[in-house]
């Protein structure tokens, strides 16, 4: 039996956001490859004028933007009073418990304007635990 054929990149699965009943997001664990692949497509080459040598640079924000993409595939149960929780919005009149649809840029607003909800991302889809044995998870193929 070899380790490499039963491997596979990633697994989908939902997982509760703490602290925020009903609120669950489908994740994806990334492999270590992939992760590096993201990296390397937000990397750019810049001039150092100090020592006058090319250096490689992140694109934080370019980052942010794929690694969203990869990771958070969808959400059910964000309402506005949760998201109040995560950033500072101005709702009006608003009903609180108004859902926000899932879009990708909204999640790319959720990762990019708050700290808690990017932290738990990260502590989520790098424990494999969240992604052994669940049903609901699907296995996802690998975007180019």
């Amino acid at each position: 039996m070899q380790l490499k054929k039963l491997m596979i990149d990633a697994k989908s699965a939902w997982v509760d956001y703490p602290g925020s009943d009903g609120f669950s997001v489908e994740v994806v664990n990334l492999s270590r490859k992939q992760l590096q692949g993201l990296r390397k497509k937000c990397l750019t080459n810049k001039l150092d004028r100090k020592t006058r040598q090319m250096e490689e640079v992140l694109d934080e924000e370019k980052f942010v933007i794929e690694f969203t993409a990869a990771t958070v595939k969808n959400w059910k149960g964000l309402t506005l009073e949760h998201a109040q929780d995560l950033i500072l919005l101005d709702i009006g009149q608003q009903d609180p418990q108004s859902e926000i649809d899932y879009t990708v840029e909204n999640a790319e607003t959720l990762v990019q304007s708050s700290s808690e909800f990017d932290t738990w991302l990260n502590e989520v889809i790098f424990d494999l635990a969240n992604f052994r044995g669940r049903s609901e998870g699907t296995d996802v193929e690998e975007a180019n």
